[in-house]
């Protein structure tokens, strides 16, 4: 890998296009990221739709608490057609989970949608999904985990600004409800930075953050699962353009040898090349393996292919399989630091 010198880009603008410019100049086929659709802000009383795009949840209780979470946040639920079908370890066959997911854009009482769970599954639609009717009707579309393959499918499809964050049976503490709240309700151009919490001792031990290589930058945010982002490379439903992005990435329960092998397939495929800034998240439970006669350190895997870049880059960001995790919009541009591990939206990430 070569050191790469890197201009700061202030990216695109905040605003939506009118349906009409966007569809004359949109393809289908790819949108290039040439223009961004962002949605509307969320309001008490609207309605946010939950969709099962992917495994399925076999207890009832989990449900009730998914409505009862956003019905605390003022908003009206909608769960969709096929929520509660089965199709092995998933929420129904592929066509049945596309379907939903492409009514819940459709339907014009649905002001925002939420994956109900992660899990696997959503790679096996993205092919089914109607992308001109999620152009056309541009609303907040929220998950994490395996759901990075929707976002990015819809992201490169269509240029619809989608928001990496909780799915609907995570857990609501005040940090990830709040967070939602001043991202999609408010409208605040959201710093990320960690919480500080030294929990009675003399210095914080938990959620430090470990700057890779110092620097600030400014670029598109684009990211999510490592493991699921990988896992769609070479498709047409994979991003094209990584230019000047600042690339953000979390993962659970890989060993450290997939994650090694995960980021070797980042390098050789050009992406890690064209990225500006770098954001590592948490990688739960990512633990030594193989055979046993030794492995690289998490750490060691990942200075391995970023510190060579020389751009801004660090690692322990709120952003993984967590309880205090935040929310993410794709496409928007932030402003990163580095050395002090922070982050910040140069714009709102709704409209």
């Amino acid at each position: 890998m070569k050191r790469r010198t890197f201009v700061q880009n202030i990216g695109l603008g905040s605003l939506a296009f009118p349906l009409s410019s966007f569809s004359d100049n949109l393809n289908f086929n790819g949108n290039k990221n040439s223009e961004l659709l962002i949605p509307k802000a969320l309001k008490e009383g609207q309605t946010i739709g939950i969709v099962s795009p992917a495994s399925a949840i076999f207890e009832t209780e989990p449900f009730e608490i998914a409505k009862e979470s956003f019905e605390a946040l003022g908003l009206n639920v909608k769960f969709g057609n096929h929520v509660k079908n089965r199709y092995g370890h998933l929420a129904g066959s592929d066509e049945e989970r596309a379907e939903e997911l492409n009514e819940m854009f459709r339907d014009p009482e649905i002001n925002a949608i939420i994956a109900l769970r992660g899990g696997s599954g959503a790679a096996r639609i993205l092919d089914k999904l109607d992308y001109e009717a999620i152009a056309a009707n541009p609303k907040i579309f929220i998950g994490y985990s395996d759901i990075t393959a929707l976002h990015l499918a819809i992201f490169e499809k269509t240029g619809l600004v989608t928001y990496h964050g909780p799915v609907a049976v995570s857990v609501w503490n005040s940090f990830s409800s709040d967070h939602l709240k001043k991202l999609l309700f408010e409208k605040e151009a959201i710093l990320y930075e960690n919480p500080e919490d030294k929990g009675g001792q003399l210095t914080q031990t938990k959620n430090r953050i470990r700057t890779i290589t110092p620097g600030q930058v400014t670029g598109q945010l684009l990211g999510g699962n490592l493991s699921v982002m990988t896992g769609i490379m070479g498709s047409e439903y994979f991003p094209t353009d990584w230019e000047g992005k600042i690339l953000y990435l979390e993962d659970v329960g890989e060993q450290i040898y997939a994650v090694d092998r995960m980021m070797s397939q980042l390098y050789l495929g050009g992406v890690l090349d064209k990225i500006s800034g770098f954001i590592f998240g948490k990688c739960s439970s990512c633990k030594p393996g193989g055979s046993g006669y030794g492995s690289l350190t998490l750490e060691e895997v990942i200075d391995h292919y970023i510190k060579p870049l020389g751009i801004p880059a660090f690692s322990g960001a709120m952003i993984g399989h967590i309880d205090d995790n935040v929310t993410i919009p794709n496409g928007i541009t932030a402003r990163m630091d580095a050395e002090k591990g922070i982050f910040e939206l140069v714009t709102p990430g709704v409209d």
